[in-house]
């Protein structure tokens, strides 16, 4: 059976119900042999003496695949940790904090209810796309029969160990005279989309004292009823403000599914994500870290990088797309001796280093509380550290579909075109700190604002981003594009 077409950048995803179901329980226990036979590799470590750790989303399909999981972990000769329902984030802290070998979650983030899929952890860190394609070639080749000694089973509940851990850390943030109720006085309406993350509400804010009276959306259910489980999304930004607004809430907090992402509302109902969650996180981080870089994606905008750069001293860095180039470039900045405390992609991706670079939206989101709740006794919020961000007054996406089968490389021909052609129009100045695609600025006469050309990560797509600083400018800047395009008849808007 082929497999391929299972891998999603460094996941496995797949339709998981229904006729069209790709993770059958055969499809899963193969992928899971190929996952033992990587993990060996990677860890140098027995399947025999391995223990791995699983847990899984509230996707309706996701109990199901975790028994086939853990069936073929000990028919491999593994023990296994089952989690039970939890949260991205801490599965990988099993491998970090309890020992386990890897670990594997089942999930498919924010996507419709009836897809899944599986992520995959060492104390290393997150599977990279290389594994991914390595796992779904051995799992083509899967051999049913059992290792001779069965692993053994253990049912775990690390969840409440991870919120402890939230609770400790907002505890010694705050410094509160109440030690055990620092937020006592301060109302958090948390929405977590019906995915994982109301135990966030219920079991690190509501002991710590918090009013969560606003919160919507804890209980866990795989139909994803009310709204998409994704910070991204209009219509969920939406709910959570209002959330904010009916109750009265201090800020309000929503989560994706896994909980691996996440944004943030203030008092007023203003949604703080994508440029703005990035400014929000990079002004507390650079308050303790002087000067330090900041990674995140291609497609942040001029504002945020004048941001960080001019108002907060520090120096904003561009890289690829995709949350794990994102926080790979950030690793790799470190050993060489780059001080990066901080890597974010704009759909709300947050990696700090004094997390293991582990992208959690519990914890950046805990980082944002212990702010809050300190700067509410000066009678501000979280929304005065941003109040100097510069904001696009339009922004636009262009999604270019390529419709020729060597997609890369004319997508890359368009791109090397592209740059060519802007280094010959007035009034257009290619960047020098973009390590994707072409980025080029417009001046005021000419469209006020920028334009980034990148080759998606995994479609046969040019996202074409334009942001402007005046009305009529992104349109303006289209206008001038749009010339440019019309050559290439392999590409369709």
């Amino acid at each position: 059976m082929s497999l391929a077409h299972l891998k999603s950048g460094t996941d496995i995803r797949g339709t998981a119900m229904g006729e069209n179901n790709e993770l059958s329980d055969e499809v899963i226990r193969a992928v899971i042999a190929g996952f033992v036979v990587v993990l060996e590799k990677k860890t140098g470590v027995r399947a025999a003496d391995m223990r791995v750790s699983v847990g899984c989303d509230s996707r309706l399909s996701s109990e199901r695949i975790k028994k086939a999981v853990i069936e073929q972990l000990l028919a491999s000769g593994a023990d296994v940790g089952d989690c039970g329902m939890s949260s991205t984030p801490a599965m990988f802290l099993t491998t970090v904090k309890k020992g386990y070998t890897g670990a594997v979650q089942i999930t498919a983030s924010h996507h419709p209810a009836d897809k899944n899929g599986l992520k995959f952890f060492t104390a290393e860190g997150g599977f990279e796309g290389e594994d991914i394609a390595e796992i779904l070639s051995i799992a083509e080749r899967f051999d049913a029969s059992p290792y001779r000694e069965r692993g053994e089973y253990q049912s775990v509940d690390y969840m409440s160990e991870y919120a402890h851990d939230l609770r400790v850390l907002i505890r010694e943030g705050i410094g509160a005279d109440d030690f055990r109720h620092p937020l006592r006085g301060f109302s958090v309406a948390v929405d977590a989309g019906n995915g994982v993350g109301g135990f966030y509400a219920l079991h690190v804010l509501k002991p710590l004292g918090a009013d969560i009276s606003g919160s919507r959306y804890l209980d866990p259910d795989g139909r994803f009823p009310n709204h998409s489980p994704n910070p991204e999304n209009e219509e969920a930004m939406h709910a959570v403000s209002r959330a904010v607004l009916e109750s009265g809430a201090d800020l309000g907090v929503i989560f994706d599914t896994d909980v691996d992402r996440a944004a943030c509302v203030d008092r007023d109902g203003r949604e703080i994500n994508r440029n703005r969650l990035i400014a929000l996180a990079s002004a507390i981080v650079l308050e303790k870290e002087k000067g330090a870089t900041i990674v995140t994606d291609s497609v942040t905008s001029d504002g945020l990088a004048r941001f960080i750069n001019e108002t907060l001293g520090g120096c904003h860095y561009r890289y690829r797309r995709g949350y794990k180039n994102v926080i790979n470039e950030a690793i790799r900045l470190n050993r060489e001796g780059v001080n990066c405390p901080l890597a974010m992609e704009t759909s709300g991706h947050a990696a700090l280093r004094e997390n293991y670079f582990l992208d959690d939206g519990a914890y950046l989101m805990t980082k944002l509380i212990i702010r809050a709740a300190q700067m509410k006794k000066q009678g501000k919020c979280l929304s005065d550290l941003i109040s100097g961000l510069e904001e696009p007054y339009e922004a636009k996406e262009i999604r270019l579909h390529i419709q020729c089968p060597d997609f890369k490389a004319y997508g890359s021909g368009v791109i090397d075109d592209l740059t060519a052609w802007a280094k010959k129009q007035p009034g257009v100045t290619l960047a020098d700190d973009n390590r994707e695609g072409v980025r080029f600025s417009f001046d005021p006469a000419h469209g006020d604002g920028w334009a980034l050309l990148r080759l998606s990560v995994h479609d046969p797509v040019l996202p074409l981003n334009i942001e402007s600083a005046k009305a009529g400018g992104v349109q303006q800047i289209e206008d001038q594009l749009s010339e440019f395009f019309q050559a290439y008849d392999q590409l369709k808007a």
